[in-house]
């Protein structure tokens, strides 16, 4: 058996470590952690939003069993869990946005954080009337599904756009990375991805789910079903003057109400499809429609063959 060399394994972690301690190695990806600041947590967030969930759908998460004569009491409670969860992780992002230059004393952040945690606890009952049509659409819709509790327990897209309606609210209340957080905890989920930033009108419902993206700048309207690996993407990039990517601008679809999507479309640009289409599945679309469009494919004709070769 070959002997160790403890001294040479030392050097040979002595060395990485030197490497990894390097400011150049590290220059854009290292966040300098202040003191007394608290962190953003992927965990905390998770926690915090099983219990929005359990305070949208009651009775069917956690392990109380609501009844009419209780559930004041257990959504104060839970209302109580989730101000303190909110206002935490509403802070850590306050604070891990803010640059030195314009960094404001902490009991200012933590006074802001208290009212946004505030305006979000106010927002919740939309959030459920809103998830209330998704949920709905998405039962209305599915033929296969055999009750209401089947898409709350089951479907991924139920668990999906929850997270967006959650994480789109707190984006409107300025709260910066923590929505971003909250999406892409649910894009490794189910393999949906909703940026927060998207507008997403009520009874929106998604099929089967997985691969389905959505742009920051999308607008979708009321009634709109997309399944399995639609994309509703931008086609380019403007850029400035230094070649970089302008943020912000609008580069992503515009869908009107009553619109379906079939599966793997890919729908690009600052487009507008009109109300009432239908978008085959697998096909681009790259120019506006208008109301009432419907677009598939073209049925391929069988090559006719003439002495072995092609026509």
């Amino acid at each position: 058996m070959r002997k160790i060399n403890q001294k040479d394994i030392d050097n040979r972690l002595t060395k990485a470590i030197r490497e990894l301690s390097d400011p150049k190695s590290y220059d854009l990806v290292c966040h300098e952690h202040r003191l007394g600041e608290p962190m953003p947590s992927i965990d905390k967030l998770a926690k915090m939003v099983d219990k929005i969930r359990q305070i949208i759908f009651p009775g069917y998460f956690g392990d109380i069993n609501l009844n009419l004569g209780t559930i004041e009491y257990y959504i104060g409670v839970m209302i109580d869990e989730v101000f303190e969860m909110i206002s935490e992780q509403i802070l850590a992002g306050l604070c891990f946005s803010c640059s030195d230059n314009e960094r404001p004393e902490m009991l200012q952040l933590e006074k802001d954080a208290s009212q946004i945690a505030t305006k979000f606890v106010e927002g919740l009952p939309e959030i459920r009337r809103i998830m209330t049509t998704d949920v709905n659409a998405a039962y209305l819709g599915d033929p296969a599904a055999n009750g209401i509790g089947e898409v709350i327990f089951c479907y991924p897209a139920t668990r999906a756009i929850s997270n967006y309606r959650i994480a789109h609210h707190l984006l409107k209340l300025g709260v910066p990375l923590i929505p971003r957080i909250i999406t892409e905890m649910a894009h490794s989920e189910t393999g949906i991805d909703i940026h927060p930033r998207a507008e997403i009108g009520e009874y929106f419902s998604i099929d089967h789910g997985t691969g389905v993206v959505i742009g920051s700048t999308s607008v979708i309207g009321k009634n709109v079903k997309l399944y399995q690996g639609v994309t509703l993407g931008a086609k380019s990039f403007p850029l400035d003057e230094n070649g970089n990517p302008i943020k912000g601008i609008p580069r992503h679809p515009v869908v009107e109400d009553n619109v379906v999507v079939y599966s793997n479309a890919t729908v690009l640009g600052r487009i507008t499809i009109g109300h009432d289409s239908v978008i085959g599945g697998n096909v681009w679309v790259t120019n506006s429609l208008p109301p009432h469009s419907k677009v598939v494919q073209v049925k391929s004709r069988q090559a006719e063959f003439v002495d072995g070769s092609g026509i």
